[in-house]
């Protein structure tokens, strides 16, 4: 009976992966050499030293375009279970139907982008106004 549920390979394949990386964690922890030195315990930052300050501050923007990166990205797993479907359902004549449903989705998330866009919350950084010269 317990082999007969579906999600008995999912939670296979997680034991799987939890043991297999207990294994290599707890071997590479036996096995590797423990001669901590000054360079090897410094902070390593793409091969150079580090510089500034680890707690400098960001723009609100970088966090504003991130969350929108999220969203939009999350929209997108949408796509996936309506690909799957979509070939069943022009099998049964509900194609065009979920077509049409799929550019509702389409148009509402490009209707989303173009005012954030024009809101210019996509932008980096603040655009500089140019000053006319006095006559």
């Amino acid at each position: 009976m317990l082999l007969e549920n579906p999600y008995v390979p999912i939670l296979f394949m997680i034991a799987v992966a939890m043991v297999f990386s207990g294994v290599f964690l707890g071997l590479s922890w036996i096995l590797g050499p423990k001669k901590p030195t000054e360079s090897k315990l410094s902070v390593y930052e793409c091969g150079l030293n580090p510089i500034g300050n680890a707690r400098e501050r960001f723009s609100v923007k970088f966090y504003l375009v991130a969350m929108l990166f999220i969203i939009f990205d999350l929209e997108v797993v949408f796509l996936y279970p309506w690909a799957l479907n979509y070939k069943d359902s022009l099998a049964n004549g509900q194609g065009l139907f979920m077509l049409a449903v799929m550019g509702i989705f389409f148009v509402v998330l490009t209707i989303g982008l173009i005012y954030e866009f024009r809101k210019g919350a996509l932008d980096w950084a603040p655009k500089k106004k140019l000053k006319r010269p006095q006559a």
